[in-house]
């Protein structure tokens, strides 16, 4: 079975569990559901960006659109 049939299984299980099947299933998989939500940058990398942020701001450095970088990626367009 493909990992999308067992995610739609899961789904279509879950919407209708009763609630303490879903607190034990939530149980089972709560720490890697805290360390998912739990995002954070490192030092490092917040000084990278906030170099880079530095460099856009000063209109050292181009930024582009969002379909500006789509046509990029797919080669429709040249720097």
């Amino acid at each position: 079975m493909t990992s999308t049939a067992l995610r739609q299984r899961l789904i279509t299980y879950l919407s209708g569990a009763e609630d303490n099947k879903i607190k034990a299933i939530y149980t089972l998989l709560e720490r890697e559901i805290e360390d998912e939500q739990s995002f954070s940058l490192s030092e490092e990398h917040l000084d990278i960006l906030d170099r880079e942020r530095a460099l856009h701001i000063g209109g050292e450095t181009v930024s582009y659109s969002k379909q500006d970088a789509f046509d990029l990626i797919r080669g429709l367009k040249k720097l």
